[in-house]
């Protein structure tokens, strides 16, 4: 059967293939400590009690039939509000976009911005920027970041390439790496956007900033920054993405926000009316009322970034005790998100059954067989497959079965010649 060159050339989530797997061998009985999606296990990180009454209860006013297209009016007063108080950032409600979670906003945004062949330039690892610029037909300019830098762009990474570009597209807390860009590395990089824009003729399109910080909330020790508080005048540049689903667990809740320039904001709006990917009306009425409640906010997301934070600093020290005693291994402390980076330098050696382990895939999914260990490897997040660096994502376990794990882990790894 034939299908578009569109659908013929899209490849699918590597990351949805290990889970796959996992799920199949799960249902075999095999125990399996899957550190593998970026999601949470809802019976160990419920979402807050108050907004699940408020879900119910909207559910129950029969709030069932279409949201605006933009989402409620409720739910972006109260985004609006929040951005101000938390960030001291200013946008009206008529500059933010509700949608069904932040990969249609992230998709609108591409689309909104980028014509066929346009640059785009975003940092590997990341998540998914690859495959949105993919489906714009962009000209990807993928810069590879190094670990020294906790695998972060710089300002001299990027600037080579922002000349003629349309769209840089970054993330902190990054999404593998649960890494953050000091005050200094983000001020670098706006310096560039806004050097770069001034070169910029009046006809030509300028270069924007798509800023994905649906990790900013779940920070631990240091400081969430964002690019229109360090730089007001990136204003009219930036566009935010921003949500519910990891700041209060509520990944299956689907409503996020993208917010930015009323005229591309307008232009994502129109996008998105045509695709229908709206946040259920329900969810959107009671993240608009809990949004509102400071000290209830503020209690769940302390107490649930608590919890995670001590599940990832488990991981890192048992990491860092294996490293203590002669592994081949390294992990960089985590600072926000659901991430733990970790490097398994074992690509060429030889498993128990005497064959090879050829590249970061192979090493998946023998420790997945030998330890019951689930990673992602970078190769994943735009990075070559010889790339010994994985992610480990904590959302799904607990801190006592991610403890049972780490003596499989080390037994799986002590094979391995």
């Amino acid at each position: 059967m034939k299908v578009s060159k569109l659908a013929a050339n899209l490849t699918g989530s590597e990351i949805i293939k290990i889970g796959n797997q996992v799920n199949d061998l799960k249902a075999q009985g095999a125990e399996i400590a899957n550190l593998t999606i970026g999601d949470l296990n809802a019976d160990i990180y419920p979402i807050p009690a108050r907004l699940k009454e408020e879900i119910n209860k909207a559910y129950q006013n029969n709030l069932t039939n279409y949201p605006p297209a933009n989402g409620l009016l409720s739910l972006r007063k109260s985004i609006s509000k929040d951005v101000k108080k938390r960030w001291n950032l200013d946008y009206h409600e008529n500059q933010i976009l509700v949608a069904g979670g932040s990969r249609p906003l992230i998709y609108a945004a591409f689309k909104t911005i980028v014509d066929d062949g346009d640059k785009v330039v975003y940092p590997i690892p990341s998540w998914n920027n690859n495959h949105y610029a993919y489906l714009s037909n962009a000209n990807k300019v993928e810069v590879e970041t190094l670990q020294e830098n906790n695998f972060l762009p710089t300002a001299e990474d990027l600037k080579p390439h922002l000349h003629g570009a349309v769209l840089l597209a970054v993330c902190s807390p990054l999404n593998p790496t649960g890494t953050m860009f000091t005050k200094e590395q983000l001020s670098e990089i706006c310096e560039l956007v806004l050097e770069e824009n001034k070169k910029r003729g009046e006809n030509e399109k300028p270069l924007y900033l798509m800023y994905d910080q649906i990790y900013a909330m779940l920070t631990f020790e240091e400081e969430h920054f964002n690019p229109v508080s360090l730089f007001p005048e990136l204003e009219k540049y930036t566009i935010f993405i921003d949500g519910s689903s990891k700041c209060f667990a509520a990944t299956g809740i689907r409503v996020g926000w993208s917010f930015g320039p009323i005229e591309i904001m307008d232009k994502m709006k129109a996008l998105l009316g045509h695709v229908g990917a709206w946040a259920p009306k329900p969810e959107q009425e009671a993240v608009s009322v809990f949004l509102g409640e400071t000290e209830n906010v503020k209690a769940f997301v302390n107490d649930f970034k608590g919890k995670i934070a001590a599940s990832l600093h488990a991981l890192h020290h048992g990491i860092q005790d294996l490293k203590s005693r002669g592994f081949a291994v390294e992990s960089i402390k985590p600072m926000g998100a659901l991430y733990l980076t970790i490097e398994l330098n074992y690509l060429g050696k030889t498993k128990p059954d005497g064959t090879v382990i050829k590249d970061s895939s192979d090493l998946v999914f023998y420790l997945i067989n030998e330890a019951g260990v689930a990673l992602v490897p970078f190769s994943a997040f735009g990075n070559a497959s010889e790339m010994p660096w994985f992610r480990a994502s904590a959302g799904g376990l607990s801190l006592n079965e991610i403890e049972k794990m780490l003596p499989r882990l080390e037994e799986a790894l002590a094979q391995l010649k």
